[in-house]
């Protein structure tokens, strides 16, 4: 069955071992933040600078596993349609919206739709790490090192597929940051299998 995730707001869920999160862009050019957690130890969560080391790379697809804090393998890429995603920002905030842009109305951006969601499974928000943002096409330049945002390689219906290497609680949003989404707001599907 295929989830729905309305734009600009995220859900947490538990996925078992063995089992595989579908990650679909259903009108494409959307990124959904994901990040993942230990369901049996929540100060076990997912790395992105453990799994840059392992990886000796920070473009990640189809074969790459996500490791967590501890070195553990937490999520392996099975299957991905697109082959461009981001594990080096963090998840957009209010506070981000506020130094970037100047917003000064209130804003919760993924952070805070993690931060909401991730609560009933005794997440503190400090322990949110850098996001794996699925389908966030970030360039970086080989020679200066410098970011930029571009708008996402995904089109309608592309998905990225993740099998559950452990028992993990799962965060997963419609980011909410206009410029990582081509400045639309879109939803992001779902799908658990297994």
């Amino acid at each position: 069955m295929t989830e729905v995730i309305p734009p600009q707001s995220g859900v947490a869920f538990e996925l078992k071992a063995g089992q595989r999160l579908t990650v679909i862009d259903p009108m494409g050019q959307q990124v959904a933040d994901m990040v993942a957690f230990n369901a049996v130890d929540v100060a076990e969560v997912i790395s992105s600078g453990r799994t840059f080391d392992y990886a000796s790379k920070i473009y990640l697809s189809t074969g790459d596993v996500l490791y967590s804090n501890r070195s553990r393998e937490m999520l392996t890429i099975v299957e991905d349609e697109v082959g461009r995603h981001d594990f080096l920002l963090a998840p957009c905030s209010a506070e981000m919206f506020r130094k970037l842009y100047g917003h000064t109305e209130p804003h919760k951006g993924c952070f805070g739709n993690l931060r909401d969601a991730l609560e009933p499974f005794g997440v503190d928000p400090d322990a949110i790490p850098t996001a794996f943002n699925v389908f966030m096409n970030v360039p970086v330049n080989g020679q200066t090192g410098t970011l930029t945002v571009e708008p996402p390689l995904s089109k309608a219906g592309d998905s990225t597929v993740f099998r559950a290497e452990m028992d993990v609680i799962i965060g997963l949003t419609a980011c909410s940051a206009g410029m990582s989404n081509n400045f639309k707001f879109k939803p992001i599907h779902y799908r658990i299998d297994g």
